[in-house]
């Protein structure tokens, strides 16, 4: 008997009970579909957050208070951390300490109420310099923004972004307004141009000013959370990091590399960090949603055997014509399989509706940015999965059904 023959059989063998078979393979779908969704979304996450670092600029490293996290106590460690101070900012800045860096860019934040009049907004607040403008690619808004100057003098003057004015003054003119942020009055210099999610930041949301500032009248601390250094090209980032380093252990008094209170990351260590914490998150969904596949799979073996029960005539009938044991055992391994085949491919095309559909509410209601992404690698496991649950769970019932004897089988009633 051909494989053509086989899978005619199973066909018809399937067709004759839909309903059954559509219901066998409902926990198949559902798995694939719960894979497929996972998947694509985690891609699709994936890609998002790969692109905000990217658009921090490639020659850009980054240094965090603290020592390198390992699991999470080390990220709780380096969260608490005050290990970078103005000193440090001060000596980086130095142009005969890191004669390979454009930039410096110190970075404070946190969450405040900012208030005029009787409205109110929690707003994230970041305390920087003028050069963080460029950083995060905030060219467009009206009115001014604070420079430099602002920042050695502690002025008391902020940017808001699009979302905070609004909410804070409706239609009327937010530049040249003070707002009251911890019982201190700070005046509105310009408001952002509507920019959406950038950097991990909904800029529509924040509220920026001189980190001087910032840190003496909201935060109440004087240590930063991160400093940005800009190289003059990426082609230097080695020397850059070399330089850093040196600055902030002779600042520390560090002579054992292993007691660095502070770590130096570069946008290839971000992106390959979150690539992995993606993938890993992915993987243990995936995992997870897998459970229904083995219980879809016990499904399908039960009604297999059901199935077998049921045909026992056929079998006798078939064998009593000239079938053998394989070819009655390849039959019911066929049904098998094609009923999870089945469902893996409509699993698939459930999933990655239903993850498209997932990106368009969440770019409207959240303004994410998620682009939509199609998990081959995710089909094709889908597709290999479900067949091997077919295979797996159907060689039992196939099994049973190819030892019976075709005299009792005739006889059966």
């Amino acid at each position: 008997m051909t494989f053509r023959d086989n899978i005619k059989i199973a066909l018809a063998g399937l067709t004759v009970q839909k309903s059954r078979s559509a219901l066998t393979i409902l926990g198949i779908v559902i798995g694939i579909t719960a894979i497929i969704l996972i998947t694509a979304l985690g891609q699709s996450a994936e890609n998002l957050i790969i692109g905000q670092v990217q658009n921090l600029g490639s020659a850009n490293i980054y240094i965090l208070p603290g020592r390198r996290p390992e699991g999470a106590a080390g990220f709780g460690a380096m969260i608490m951390s005050d290990s970078i101070k103005i000193k440090d900012i001060e000596d980086l800045q130095n142009k005969n300490n890191v004669p390979d860096a454009k930039e410096v860019i110190p970075v404070v934040f946190g969450m405040a109420r900012a208030n005029y009049g009787s409205e109110s907004f929690d707003a994230m607040i970041f305390g920087t310099n003028a050069q963080a403008y460029d950083l995060f690619n905030l060219a467009d808004y009206s009115g001014e923004l604070f420079t430099d100057s602002d920042v050695s003098q502690k002025a008391e003057v902020i940017v808001i972004g699009q979302k905070v004015a609004e909410k804070l003054f409706g239609g009327d003119q937010a530049i040249g307004q003070k707002i009251k942020i911890k019982n201190k009055n700070f005046r509105v210099l310009g408001v952002l141009s509507k920019k959406g999610q950038s950097s991990f930041v909904d800029f529509d949301e924040v509220i920026l000013g001189p980190y001087t500032t910032i840190q003496q009248d909201i935060l109440g601390f004087k240590y930063f959370q991160r400093v940005v250094v800009a190289a003059n090209s990426k082609e230097v980032i080695p020397s850059v990091i070399k330089q850093t380093e040196t600055v902030l252990r002779d600042n520390h008094n560090i002579t054992d590399i292993s007691k660095d209170d502070f770590y130096v990351q570069t946008q290839d260590d971000i992106v390959k960090t979150l690539g992995i914490i993606t993938t890993v998150l992915t993987v243990l969904l995936t995992s997870v949603a897998a459970i229904s596949l083995i219980v879809g799979g016990i499904g399908i073996m039960n009604i297999m055997l059901v199935s077998v029960t049921e045909r026992t005539r056929e079998i006798g009938l078939r064998k009593a014509l000239g079938a053998t044991n394989k070819n009655i055992l390849s039959q019911f391994l066929t049904e098998a399989v094609m009923l999870t085949l089945a469902g893996g491919i409509i699993g698939i095309t459930f999933g990655s509706v239903l993850s498209w559909l997932m990106t368009l509410v969440l770019n409207s209601f959240f303004n994410l940015g998620f682009t939509f992404a199609f998990p081959l690698m995710g089909a094709f496991w889908g597709v290999l999965v479900s067949t091997l649950v077919g295979f797996v769970f159907g060689i039992f019932p196939a099994y049973t059904a190819s030892k019976k004897s075709p005299m009792e089988a005739l006889r059966y009633e």
